[in-house]
């Protein structure tokens, strides 16, 4: 039975969400399709676009993303700060983007009318339902026009995870952007095309080249949610993530190795510290990277988290408790 969406999605537990859409029947409509051969591989640029407009217009940004041949995965982060921050212009145009004839039909309210709706809209561009909407909405119509038909491109509702720590976090983004490798479609991180690793190791060599406009390569990478590496920024406009992208490109690469099958690799020595760091055990990092959307359901995270975001919403006990007592290091 499938549970209310306010139920899996609670801005006072936590700001980070991992969502998924798979496309209907899981059918090829984004890559190319093994049964007739045609080639949809051409709509991943045009989601990937569509995901960058809106983190323009929402208060949400991408901390990772993956798009596949028939599903695509997102860690998005809610900045609540920001959306309070917006003004009532702010807001008015930045609805007008989504929907100019709504925002058009309420142009000419009465003060008291005019400030409800803008409240409404304000809660909205915070609402991951609404960004999916947006999404998914848009794409349907554009590829059921390309392919001269109607009915239902995605499937009816996206999966939504709630991520309760630091280690949730860090090993969903490690999941999401090692898809397309587990998926044997690419070799290594940086060939991994449509990913977030992907999209930053490309910004982050150009920042290396002296020939490269600085302007540009912000651009480029400003809906991703950056890694801290001391860049000093207001957490109102410009949150980050509490870690060193370098850390987290040594993490990416090392579980990538550890996940082939043909290779049961070993953990350098650069690695162990930041497992530490994480509170997890090697085995506890792996289970978490490779298995967490079995392992758990609408919340991933350490015992106390856990428990206490499910316990707002259910009285059993959360699935996922027992994989999360196994993978954590207890603290005494």
């Amino acid at each position: 039975m499938t549970s209310a969406r306010s139920t899996k999605i609670d801005l006072n537990a936590t700001p980070f969400y991992h969502c998924i859409s798979r496309c209907v029947r899981r059918s090829y409509l984004c890559g190319i399709d093994s049964e007739t051969g045609k080639d949809y591989s051409h709509r991943k640029k045009m989601i990937l676009l569509k995901m960058k407009q809106l983190t323009e217009i929402f208060a949400i940004r991408i901390c990772s993303y993956a798009i596949m041949s028939n599903h695509y995965h997102l860690v998005l982060f809610v900045n609540e700060n920001l959306a309070k921050s917006w003004s009532e212009i702010d807001i008015k145009s930045r609805w007008a983007m989504l929907y100019p004839k709504n925002a058009r039909k309420h142009e000419h309210h009465n003060d008291v009318l005019a400030k409800k709706k803008i409240s409404e809209w304000r809660k909205r561009l915070t609402d991951i339902s609404w960004f999916m909407k947006c999404l998914n909405e848009t794409m349907a119509r554009r590829c059921n026009k390309e392919d001269d038909c109607k009915g239902h491109f995605w499937e009816a509702r996206f999966n939504s995870q709630a991520l309760l720590d630091e280690t949730a976090v860090l090993a969903t983004m490690a999941y999401v952007d090692l898809n397309p490798i587990r998926a044997k479609i690419a070799l290594t991180p940086e060939t991994s095309e449509f990913t977030s690793i992907f999209e930053r190791i490309k910004a982050f060599t150009n920042a290396k080249s002296e020939t490269i406009d600085k302007t540009d390569i912000k651009q480029q990478s400003s809906f991703l949610v950056p890694f801290a590496d001391n860049i000093k920024s207001n957490e109102l406009v410009l949150p980050t993530i509490d870690f060193k992208f370098t850390d987290y490109l040594t993490l990416v690469d090392e579980t990538g190795r550890l996940l082939r099958e043909d290779k049961r690799g070993t953990i350098p020595n650069s690695l162990p510290p930041i497992l530490q760091r994480l509170k997890l055990s090697t085995n506890g990092w792996l289970g978490m990277a490779q298995n967490f959307e079995h392992w758990f359901s609408y919340g991933i995270g350490n015992v106390s988290a856990l428990s206490e975001f499910r316990s707002l919403y259910r009285k059993n006990n959360p699935k996922g408790l027992n994989s999360a007592k196994q993978l954590y290091i207890q603290v005494a």
